[in-house]
């Protein structure tokens, strides 16, 4: 099933983020987490593809087994920057035999080391160029960051650059994660004044413990607000306070959102089952 008809329903619903694992030591952990998330019926699934391709082969795995054995529509993520044009259209294809309709095109974190890497894409418009030539039927999805890229020297020229992207042809995008909610409200705005009009899913993270914000930061420099440094100077010292003040700040965020019009939330589950069955809990009222 692909992803745009199921956002185009306007029933309020939310979708879980989960990652492969890094070993295959950790393999059967990761398939029981996303077992146990699959059990909650969620709108669907993403599997990410790991820093630099790094836990690729798991990626389809992961995606395929969440369609076929729990029937629950996936979405495969997939990197370019890293990668070689003949690797990425080895993996459109095989996403494409394991009948995945989704894709989710990144760019991919850049190296930090300074080692060398294949050089055949630098951004992710064309990565998304890529897929449509290999199969314009395809579900495509991006990424958007809803407080400037990191790496745009404005919020102007980040949604230039965004436009671009989508204007290659996706479908939808997902959210960097984001703490307060106005900063969402304001980046629809200036995304539909800029001709950006497909849907834009708003992703959420739990924050359950201390050392996720240091993680966070490193990723996108989210803004915190006054009301979530309180919570972590209140609760941060006790882990399972902390966890619990996560999954109601991240509850709250995700009732307002509702509230406001939004029905289709992305969260990002850390592959955490028992965190997403809180927060689906916490909302059962709504999405029942």
């Amino acid at each position: 099933m692909k992803i745009i008809g199921i956002l185009q329903d306007k029933k309020p619903k939310v979708s879980f983020e989960v990652f492969p694992p890094k070993t295959d030591s950790s393999f059967e952990s990761v398939r029981v987490a996303t077992e146990e998330i699959a059990s909650l019926n969620p709108a669907f699934m993403s599997v990410t593809y790991g820093a630099g391709g790094g836990t690729s082969k798991y990626t389809l795995d992961i995606a395929k087994e969440i369609k076929d054995k729990y029937s629950v529509p996936s979405v495969a993520h997939l990197t370019c920057v890293s990668s070689t044009k003949e690797i990425v259209c080895e993996r459109i294809k095989e996403i494409k035999e394991a009948g995945i309709a989704n894709i989710m095109a990144l760019r991919g974190d850049i190296p930090r080391d300074g080692a060398d890497y294949p050089r055949d894409y630098r951004y992710a418009y064309q990565l998304i160029e890529e897929i449509r030539r290999f199969d314009a039927d395809f579900c495509i999805g991006g990424a958007c960051y809803p407080e400037i890229h990191p790496e745009s020297k404005s919020g102007a020229e980040d949604l230039t650059h965004l436009k671009e992207k989508v204007d290659c042809g996706l479908d939808f995008l997902t959210t960097q994660m984001f703490f307060d909610n106005a900063i969402y409200y304001s980046f629809l705005s200036k995304a539909e004044k800029c001709g950006i009009n497909i849907p834009i899913l708003p992703g959420v993270m739990p924050i359950t413990s201390v050392m996720q914000i240091d993680r966070v930061v490193a990723l996108s420099g989210s803004f915190f607000p006054v009301e979530f440094l309180n919570m972590v100077d209140k609760y941060g010292k006790n882990p399972e306070d902390m966890k619990r003040a996560g999954i109601d700040y991240a509850t709250r965020q995700i009732i307002n959102l509702f509230e406001n019009g939004v029905t289709n939330m992305h969260v990002y589950s850390m592959n955490k089952p028992e965190v997403a069955k809180a927060i689906l809990n916490n909302i059962s009222n709504i999405i029942a």
